[in-house]
This record gives structure tokens, sequence and C-alpha cells, in this order.
């Protein structure tokens, strides 16, 4: 990480989302590591929930915390695979928001040095809408991993150098 001692960290409020059919609040490992990730790195973790596979349900939820002035950021794990279960991609692609390509491009590219090609399964994906970053990974922990050390801690760090998300925030809603 390109952290620079002399900038200031500035905790953004996070959501947490986990995509699944089967999670429970005690099995949903994958959200814990995320969870415990976030709350390390310095962040604040204002909303955590699970949902099923459903995209009208995902929508909803996503418009919700969109609209909520306390979330920054949503961050899912679940839902991004091949399956006819797996919606989370184009729940994300309802509201309207615009794409980050790096994001998926650059999950990819990590998780291929741990699980090889089976990395081509994985839609991961991202993108801003109205102002909040949402963030799509796979709900494995291993992909969380890779999807949160990999790339959201840098990003999400305001101090990163030479750019990160953070500082784009103010900037988010200009047309």
């Amino acid at each position: 990480m390109a952290i620079d001692p002399e900038r200031t960290f500035k905790p953004i409020n996070i959501a947490l989302l986990t995509v699944s059919d089967t999670r429970t609040a005690e099995n949903d490992t994958s959200g814990d590591i995320l969870a415990q990730r976030i709350v390390d790195a310095g962040h604040n973790l204002v909303r955590r929930t699970i949902v099923r596979d459903d995209a009208a349900v995902l929508v909803d939820l996503f418009t919700a915390w969109i609209d909520d002035a306390e979330v920054d950021a949503v961050v899912s794990t679940g839902g991004t695979g091949l399956t006819g279960r797996d919606v989370t991609p184009e729940a994300l692609g309802k509201l309207g928001g615009r794409e980050i390509p790096g994001f998926g491009e650059l999950f990819r590219w990590l998780s291929y040095k741990t699980i090889g090609t089976s990395t081509v399964q994985s839609r991961a994906m991202a993108i801003v809408a109205r102002g909040t970053y949402l963030f799509a990974l796979p709900g494995s922990n291993g992909a969380v991993k890779d999807g949160w050390d990999g790339i959201l801690a840098e990003q999400l760090d305001s101090r990163n150098r030479p750019c990160n998300f953070v500082e784009l925030m103010p900037r988010l809603l200009e047309s």
C-alpha cells in the first residue's frame, strides 16, 4: 500500500450485505470476515444484513442504502456467480449507476493467483450510484479476502497514493 503518513485517515460509513439463500447470522463466515476487516481498517460498519438471492429485493435494499445519508459505500458478498440464482450484478445494473470496470478486472486478476482459471466464473463488479459506492464480491471466504485485502483496503483509505475512492466522494454528484 502506498500510504502517505502526511495525510489524515478519514473513516467512511460502510453497509455490508450478504446475498444468500442459505447463510444465516450464525454461519455467514464471509460476512464476518468483511465486517472484521472494515472495523479493523478504522471504518464504521453502519448496516449489516443478509438477504436472499432475489433481484427485486436487492434493488430495493441497494436503493434504500444509496438514499441513506449515513451510508458512503456498500460492500456485498455473494450472488456474483453464473447460476440462475446469482443476480447481484443484474440488481446493480438496475440502479442506473456508473460501472467501475477496473474493479472487476483487478479482482479477477488477483483471484487468478489463488484459484486459477476458476476466476472466470466470477462476476465481481462495482458501481457508483448517486454518490454511493457499491462493491459486489463473490461469497467465498477467499474471495472476500482477495477483494478487501487486494483492492478495498487501499482504495477506501484516504491516505492511499496516488489516488483513492475516498478523495473522490465530495465530487461524485457533480454533473
